[in-house]
């Protein structure tokens, strides 16, 4: 097969296409040609030397692809050879072939091609889990999504409001700010000449809101407690603006039963996972469906073309998913 392996940590210029054997299937896992695999944030992570694969986990990076199913391990029920789906890995999707665990894998939702399918697994697990499980998000409930126009926040901003949540998202530019708006949310937010505890506060008349999903950490930490109602839950995915915060007032947090929480999703077991892959068919799937909730994708570069891919990704101009095509499936 084809791959992309990182030949040490550094810029996307180590980003190399090879040849490797075809990797096999074990017992409970599928074997997929790969059509198409999503670009995260954390494949620029590993690339970089900052986010090591789990242990028993493949060195080349890519945490979601769509395909074919080319072949079944041992003990796999459910999918057959030849089925179209998208995966959760925890590795090894910038390939032409990619194993994957079977509760993992889901049916690539009618009406979207293989492309679209391969930017749904790592931004719709997050969001689910973490501001639908973890989060409590309900309808009705209000909610803040930083970085609204990226796949996480372009992902959050559907279904929330598909939901019925009441949606407020950041983003860099004011025409950033349009699109998260046309996706559904009530005020795109630029955090660069805006504050968005401010314009959280006045679009609420004071209360702040139920949820704030957050990537960046650092000094925006004690920010999104103050932009948070009574009862208000805080959840961190992400600390691209550093792990270290500004002082935080504890008492506030007491007095405002206020929740903080977070969560990665890599190292997470295969159960685990499965469990959100079932909730995600049960509760979601229904929405890609019928074409309420569709993942924003915004350029495609060939496999061989990854570098080129994570140097868009590091731009932050995109809006919405970037995927690897490879031409199988």
């Amino acid at each position: 097969m084809i791959c992309i392996e990182i030949a040490s940590a550094g810029g996307p210029e180590v980003l190399t296409p090879v040849e490797r054997p075809d990797p096999q299937p074990a017992a409970g896992e599928v074997l997929i040609a790969v059509a198409a695999a999503g670009v995260n944030r954390p494949d620029v992570l590993q690339r970089r030397g900052g986010y090591p694969p789990p242990p028993g986990a493949s060195d080349i990076p890519g945490l979601e692809v769509a395909g074919t199913i080319a072949a079944l391990g041992a003990d796999v029920d459910g999918w057959r050879v030849g089925d179209r789906v998208c995966a959760l890995v925890a590795g090894g999707g910038y390939a032409t072939l990619c194993v994957a665990p079977a509760p993992q894998c889901l049916p690539v939702p009618a009406r979207l091609d293989l492309v679209e399918a391969a930017g749904i697994p790592e931004t719709f697990f997050t969001v689910w889990t973490n501001v639908f499980e973890r989060g409590r998000l309900a309808a009705g409930d209000s909610a803040l999504f930083h970085g609204g126009t990226s796949g996480i926040g372009t992902t959050a901003i559907q279904l929330a409001v598909a939901r019925g949540a009441r949606v407020f998202a950041t983003a860099g530019t004011d025409e950033k700010c349009r699109v998260c708006e046309a996706l559904g949310a009530e005020r795109g937010i630029n955090y660069r000449t805006e504050d968005f505890v401010a314009v959280v506060k006045e679009r609420t008349g004071g209360r702040g809101v139920d949820l704030v999903l957050d990537h960046i950490g650092g000094d925006y930490f004690a920010r999104n407690l103050a932009a948070l109602a009574v009862d208000g839950r805080l959840v961190q995915i992400g600390l691209m603006g550093g792990a270290a915060s500004a002082p935080v007032d504890l008492g506030a947090v007491l007095r405002r039963r206020l929740t903080i929480t977070g969560s990665t999703l890599r190292p997470r077991s295969v159960e685990e996972k499965g469990t959100i892959a079932a909730a995600l068919r049960r509760e979601v799937w229904p929405l890609l469906e019928s074409g309420r909730v569709r993942p924003v994708i915004d350029r495609t570069f060939p496999l061989r073309e990854a570098a080129a891919a994570h140097r868009l990704m590091e731009s932050s101009e995109h809006i919405g998913k970037i995927v690897l095509t490879s031409g199988s499936g």
